[in-house]
């Protein structure tokens, strides 16, 4: 690109051009005489316009600046009336732009312009750098409702002014905000708030507009909103904002994750645009809505990015008309993604959090949630976390012990099962039958060593979806963690490393050594007993040597981001487990007592099962089938 120089000649240009306009204003500044002139002229313009004021002037807020006032008179009236037909009435009234609102738990900013909220604020919780949290601010959200009148015309609630009104109903503050057709005929929204309650009885409700709405059009309600970040890392934060409804009764369903998503459902009783660990959802008190469409917009693109929003939701719901007005009741919640808050509203509402499909909810909710629960009232939140790790792992003890039982059988018989693979390895099937036997008359076999471990996934994931979403952890500390629903940072990284982050976390490390060493010790019992690889089948034990640095790895970057109350889970589950081990294996398993029952169980008949006879007939039948092919090429 060529290099832009101003040369001397285009100096000497600019100067010349300053130096006139400079004479030019001299030339023309006008003299002492024109300026008293002038200074007379406009006082005497001021004091004809103040005497104009006071006849027949209308005052009104324009639709662009409802707490500004301008003058009109009756052919602006007429223009008015011409461009907003009835609705025309609501714009000639005065009002303040906002109407703001508290209580025990929020404060509320209400604007003219709509009717609705245009700040909600948790007066209880704070984000992670301190400042409170906000659910609605800064135009992130938008609620309208769509109607047609019998002049062919459509109106969007969020283009007019409402005049809004504070009462009080005993110890309850009402806000009633009116579009007004006329000074008896509104659209109302009406909201009751109780002290110490994060749910707001909310109404719409028409009154003597039978004969202005255009029935045979439909009537809408459209409900936008964008998540405000509330988290140290908006992914992992982003990760458990979800929309979430109910319909068909108990139907608890879910848009997309993390991608964009779209639904059209039908009884639809409530929606919760959910932000991690807080809320807003609409419920539809008196009957469900007939349809929704719903959309999920995912607005992070990257942890990098300084992102203020995590994801942008929509709803768009009919009204009824009943007898040509409108009525619907509602309630509005906007608060803690808590389970005991939601809970006390009897809809079903903590069903909003995601605490595991199936077997898994199911644990979280009937044990996991209200033993934490009774830990964390009468211990710091850290110290709960381990107690409950500790009783997890004892309760799963017999599971482990089983494993360790299983393993000890299978290493006894390993001298007797290579002699069997030796002898029959030639005859792969018959190698196999006989090992099968063998096994059965010992009670020893891979699979009861599996199967105690099966046992332990639906335990391992309810706890996985535990810890993110456990309210009470919001913000407690432990040891150096700050934040035990947030990662454990002692370290910031001058960059980012993908997959990782920029910071470093303590917690996932010390469970990476953890799962390490314990891998280490359960691979070298699982080698022990186990033969060469058969032909055509993978070498588990190279694999199994893979795993051992790559389960490790695999926490250390996965759990950088995660909560740190489950790194600390993880980091005492696997110590806990080392310290089982070795107990299991030094002081309660004696190999010769276990040879011992062996002998006697191999002495003894042994019945087979439905499903081990059917395993030796097929393995008859595929040893018979194979003979027939070899004499046939003979």
């Amino acid at each position: 690109m060529e290099e832009k120089k101003l040369d001397v000649k285009s100096i000497i240009g600019f100067v010349l051009i300053f130096g006139i306009l400079v004479y030019m204003m001299y030339q023309n500044a006008p003299t002492p005489e024109e300026v008293e002139a002038q200074k007379k002229a406009e006082q005497e313009q001021v004091e004809a316009e103040k005497k104009n004021s006071k006849q027949n002037e209308a005052v009104v807020t324009t639709s662009e600046d409802y707490s500004s006032t301008q003058v009109v008179d009756s052919t602006q009236r007429a223009a008015l009336q011409n461009k907003l037909g009835a609705i025309s009435y609501a714009s000639t009234l005065p009002g303040s732009e906002f109407t703001t609102v508290e209580t025990d738990v929020f404060s509320l900013k209400f604007k003219r312009k709509g009717g609705h909220l245009a700040e909600v604020k948790l007066k209880k919780f704070v984000d992670y750098d301190s400042v409170p949290v906000y659910l609605v601010k800064d135009n992130n959200s938008d609620f309208n409702i769509t109607f047609s009148t019998t002049d062919s015309r459509t109106h969007n609630t969020k283009d007019h002014p409402f005049q809004p009104s504070v009462t009080k109903s005993g110890d309850n503050t009402v806000v009633s905000m009116k579009l007004k057709f006329s000074e008896t005929e509104y659209l109302e929204y009406r909201y009751e708030l109780k002290p110490d309650d994060y749910m707001i009885d909310f109404s719409i409700k028409s009154q003597g507009l039978s004969g202005v709405f255009n029935t045979s059009q439909p009537i809408t309600l459209d409900w936008k909103q964008k998540g405000i970040r509330h988290a140290k890392s908006i992914s992992y934060e982003n990760r458990y904002t979800r929309l979430t409804y109910m319909h068909e009764e108990d139907r608890v369903e879910k848009l997309s994750q993390m991608g964009d998503d779209e639904e059209t459902v039908e009884d639809v009783e409530w929606l919760s645009y959910r932000q991690h660990f807080f809320s807003s959802i609409l419920v539809a008190n008196d009957k469900p809505f007939s349809k929704a469409e719903l959309t999920s917009q995912n607005l992070v693109e990257d942890e990098e990015v300084d992102s203020l929003y995590t994801k942008l939701y929509t709803s768009k719901m009919p009204l009824a008309y009943n007898g040509g007005e409108v009525s619907k009741s509602l309630g509005l919640y906007y608060g803690p993604t808590d389970a005991k808050v939601l809970k006390a509203y009897d809809k079903n509402l903590q069903e909003s959090i995601p605490f595991g499909w199936g077997i898994f909810g199911w644990i979280n909710k009937a044990l996991f949630i209200p033993l934490f629960g009774w830990l964390s009232s009468m211990l710091p939140y850290g110290i709960a976390i381990i107690v409950m790790t500790i009783l997890v792992k004892l309760m799963l003890s017999f599971v482990q012990y089983k494993q360790f039982l299983s393993q000890a059988k299978m290493k006894i018989l390993k001298p007797e099962l290579e002699a069997i693979r030796e002898k029959y390895k030639d005859n792969k099937l018959k190698a196999q039958q006989e090992t099968m036997a063998l096994q059965s008359k010992a009670g020893a076999s891979p699979l009861s060593g599996c199967l105690p471990g099966l046992m332990q996934i639906p335990v391992f994931y309810a706890l996985f979806m535990f810890f993110p979403t456990a309210f009470d952890l919001r913000q407690k500390s432990f040891l150096w963690a700050d934040d035990l629903s947030s990662y454990d940072s002692i370290a910031d990284l001058p960059f980012n490393i993908p997959f990782y982050g920029d910071h470093v976390a303590l917690f996932p490390i010390l469970a990476a050594i953890a799962i390490f060493f314990y891998m280490k010790m359960t691979t070298g019992q699982q080698t022990a007993m186990q033969g060469p690889p058969q032909e055509g089948m993978p070498d588990m034990s190279k694999m199994m040597k893979y795993m051992i640095y790559f389960s490790p790895l695999l926490m250390l970057i996965f759990f950088n981001n995660y909560a740190s109350g489950l790194s600390l889970y993880y980091f005492i589950s696997n110590l806990i487990s080392i310290g089982i081990m070795l107990v299991i294996k030094n002081y309660i398993i004696d190999e010769k007592k276990v040879l011992a029952k062996i002998e006697v169980s191999k002495s003894k008949p042994k019945k087979q099962s439905k499903f081990q006879k059917k395993m030796a007939e097929m393995m008859e039948q595929a040893e018979q089938q194979k003979k027939a092919q070899q004499k046939r090429k003979k």
